[in-house]
């Protein structure tokens, strides 16, 4: 599961089984029932892993909402017991407005963004091609 947290709405994405692709799934309102709205997409979609955009500026330092990014973290792994993997999210909610149709999904797609990014890595990909040696297959 991805997470776009933002201190009004969290964009939640989701990958394929295989975890090579993300999806943006639903936003959630930053409310006091944004745990149980996420709670049920972890049940649903049984969900063994979490990784939340990493907030930083322009010079690549924690910024205001990185506070409460931590906060955050700390209440999912205590809530769900999951491992939590931040990655960095350098402005993809831009970038997500930028191929977006329906301006409402902007952070679910952000949340893909950030998702897509951590699976990469994970599965030595570049943008969703395989990366090897420093090459792309």
């Amino acid at each position: 599961m991805g997470i776009d947290y933002g201190t009004k709405r969290i964009g939640v994405a989701i990958s394929d089984e295989n975890q090579t692709m993300a999806f943006p799934k639903e936003i959630v309102v930053n409310d006091s029932n944004a745990f149980e709205k996420i709670g049920d997409i972890i049940k649903k979609e049984n969900i063994s892993e979490i990784v939340i955009g990493e907030s930083v500026n322009f010079s690549g330092k924690s910024n205001v909402v990185s506070g409460r990014i931590e906060v955050f973290i700390l209440e999912l792994k205590e809530k769900f017991k999951l491992p939590v993997h931040k990655e960095k999210e350098f402005l993809t909610s831009v970038e997500a407005r930028r191929y977006q149709i329906k301006s409402g999904h902007v952070d679910a797609s952000a949340a893909a963004l950030i998702l897509q990014r951590y699976l990469d890595k994970k599965n030595n990909r570049v943008y969703g091609v395989p990366y090897i040696n420093g090459t792309r297959t």
